[in-house]
């Protein structure tokens, strides 16, 4: 009996998972991120591969926004955790797979009494029992499953997209950073210069004191704007390393390339709405988590119809061998499940509810960030006849000057409003790109032909699971 017992447990034990400690060592996660560097071979292999092109040299020597976007997708950590959210929405398939276990018992009985001459003091009895489930349960738990991983996959999509966003925003903003600043340098320049004359001017009474004081004050607030430009300027390139998902050191130095188009075409505002509402992934992702949200209701209203559960038995009982076969079934006779099928079918419609809003909101971004989009290329257009209205105002002047017509202070007063010209022309286009950065995010597509995760698979971890601390 001994033996039959342990071979029963042995056999039972033999597909069972065994636990493995995995302790989070804040110390070894912390050194793996501070260890991320741009010149990584890995990296480089997940470059190739999306590029579909050799990166030659390596580290490139200089970076731009595409290249950019591909090492955020390699190495930012919002995507390692949507990848483990898919991955427990997948474990949930295998629970909604498994098939209820059948249950065994083993009751022997000893009798007292055995002066009747019985063959054994024993009756040993046996019984199984054998859940069935019935209503196609098991299919409905499977497909709610399936789609519910689906939504945790296409969420995915969107957590890169979001990725993405985020690096290009940072993008943008040091282009603004690394260009203002020699604008405001060269406007600190041209002020220094226009005081210094000033004051000399003052000094022969050709001047009042009240314009060296407004003439002084500008160069200091300008002063002013440039130091914050710097410091500005430092922050962005933190801000990049941080939207790389890597630590600072591996950003610093490296080469960017501003290659920027301001306004690539565009469709018309029916088909940027049409792809907006047919392509983004919160979009699709809600269209599974309705799909998964009929699949619940179809299990709740397949539970009103009971499961079966089949006995069989065998008894040894003085020599007599007993053989049983039980059935038994729920009676439904308190309640139909009518609470949870209430409870399936108001989620279905809340699920519903957030589809028809989330659709509506969508149209109203794409419409807000197109028109404002278009609104700032046309100030951006005014900025650019601005500015080469000064070009012209600028080279006239110096001609003025050389040919001894104008005086330097009304040289440099021309400078000074060119370089105000360049400066505004550049904080316009600054505010075009941010515009068109929404307009993308409205849409979830990129602008222009570079890496969005429509073009990219972001699903599969691309680290190595040495980098990755496993």
């Amino acid at each position: 009996m001994k033996l039959f017992v342990l071979c029963l447990v042995t056999t039972l034990c033999a597909g069972c998972a065994v636990y493995k400690p995995r302790p989070l060592e804040p110390t070894r996660t912390a050194a793996a991120f501070e260890s991320r560097t741009l010149d990584n071979p890995e990296l480089k292999k997940f470059l190739e591969k999306n590029l579909h092109r050799k990166v030659m040299p390596w580290p490139p020597e200089s970076w731009d926004l595409h290249l950019l976007t591909l090492t955020a997708f390699y190495y930012h950590p919002d995507l390692d955790t949507a990848r483990a959210v898919w991955g427990v929405a997948e474990a949930g398939k295998i629970t909604a797979g498994q098939r209820p276990n059948p249950s065994f018992r083993f009751a022997p009985e000893h009798h007292s009494d055995t002066a009747g001459g019985t063959l054994s003091p024993w009756t040993l009895g046996f019984n199984l029992d054998i859940p069935i489930e019935t209503a196609g349960k098991r299919g409905y738990r499977i497909a709610r499953a399936e789609k519910l991983s689906d939504a945790a996959r296409l969420s995915i999509a969107g957590v890169a997209w979001r990725v993405r966003s985020r690096l290009e925003s940072r993008f943008f903003d040091l282009y603004a950073a690394t260009e203002i600043e020699p604008l405001l340098q060269r406007e600190v320049t041209v002020r220094s210069e226009i005081v210094t004359l000033l004051e000399k001017r003052l000094s022969a009474g050709g001047a009042s004191l009240p314009d060296v004081t407004r003439a002084r004050l500008a160069l200091e607030r300008t002063r002013l704007l440039l130091m914050g430009a710097r410091k500005h300027l430092a922050e962005a390139h933190v801000a990049l390393a941080s939207a790389l998902g890597v630590p600072r050191e591996a950003a610093d130095g490296i080469k960017i390339s501003f290659l920027i188009e301001a306004s690539p075409s565009l469709p018309s505002a029916q088909d940027l709405r049409r792809q907006a509402l047919t392509n983004r992934s919160d979009i699709l992702a809600l269209l599974s988590d309705y799909e998964a949200a009929e699949a619940a209701l179809r299990l709740e209203i397949a539970k009103q119809y009971p499961d079966v559960r089949l006995g069989p038995g065998y008894e040894w009982d003085q020599g007599d061998n007993r053989w049983s076969l039980g059935f038994s079934v729920t009676l439904p006779l308190f309640n139909h499940n009518q609470g949870p099928i209430a409870e399936a079918e108001a989620r279905r419609k809340e699920t519903a509810a957030r589809f028809t809003a989330l659709q509506a909101r969508v149209v109203g971004e794409v419409d807000q960030a197109l028109a404002g989009y278009r609104a700032l290329l046309d100030t951006l257009a005014t900025s650019d006849a601005v500015y080469s209205v000064q070009q012209t105002r600028q080279k006239a002047a110096e001609a003025l000057f050389k040919a001894g017509e104008t005086d330097r202070l009304a040289l440099e007063s021309a400078s000074l409003e060119l370089e105000s010209a360049a400066i505004d022309r550049l904080e316009t286009l600054s505010r075009v790109l941010q515009a068109r950065r929404a307009l993308e995010d409205a849409l979830q597509r990129p602008a222009e032909a570079v890496a969005g995760p429509s073009s990219v698979n972001v699903e599969a971890n691309p680290r190595p699971a040495k980098e990755r601390g496993k």
